[in-house]
């Protein structure tokens, strides 16, 4: 199915959604996302996603967590085989981190925007809550791309009314002793630094799952 044969289908309404939240037992929370997300370097259990099982089950709220992740994905991979996830998984909750791979890439912004709008629209059609995690360059992409790269994230959060994490990496890049949070690649966090990872997406992910 494609993402325009999802939005023609129609939303759901918000009953709807609670009905087959409730039918499945508990939220179903989808992470698309690339190498940030998918433990890339690191030791299965150890990257935030799972930390976020974790955590959920110390905070005992029921969810199922789903790690759609691909290192090396860009926005328009993720758009491509969003529609199969979402017929599979049928997430309540979506939470879309992409998009650096296609600043290494050199991908033409506009793409990357549409691709995540389309992604975010996608999700809501299907009654999920989306949460849009934002990611930064270094500065040496030069300062006008650097903010047009960050201001991509803010602009689909704000026209979908998504959720929104600013910077997955807060804490982590811009941290003083950062060198030692990354990986020899300089480009992938630690096994130390993924706890405050999590702890920039638990807050907005929290306000969207039940109380």
């Amino acid at each position: 199915m494609t993402t325009a044969a999802l939005g023609s289908a129609g939303a759901w309404t918000a009953a709807a959604q609670a009905q087959a939240t409730n039918a499945a037992g508990k939220p179903v929370i989808l992470v698309l996302g690339d190498s940030l997300s998918a433990e890339y370097g690191l030791k299965r259990g150890e990257g935030w996603v799972p930390l976020l099982e974790k955590r959920l089950a110390q905070q005992k709220i029921a969810a199922t967590v789903v790690n759609a992740s691909i290192s090396g994905d860009t926005s328009s991979g993720g758009r491509a085989r969003f529609p199969a996830l979402l017929a599979q998984h049928k997430p309540s909750h979506v939470v879309v981190e992409l998009g650096a791979n296609d600043a290494l890439r050199g991908l033409p912004l506009p793409d990357t925007e549409s691709n995540l709008l389309q992604i975010a629209k996608a999700a809501q059609a299907a009654g999920a809550k989306v949460l849009i995690v934002g990611i930064q360059v270094p500065p040496n992409y030069g300062g006008d791309y650097t903010r047009r790269f960050e201001a991509v994230f803010s602009k689909v959060a704000g026209a979908t009314k998504s959720a929104l994490v600013p910077f997955l990496l807060k804490g982590v890049a811009d941290a003083p002793n950062a060198m030692s949070l990354f990986q020899a690649d300089r480009i992938h966090p630690t096994a130390v630094a993924q706890p405050q990872l999590l702890d920039n997406v638990w807050p907005e992910l929290r306000k969207l799952l039940p109380k």
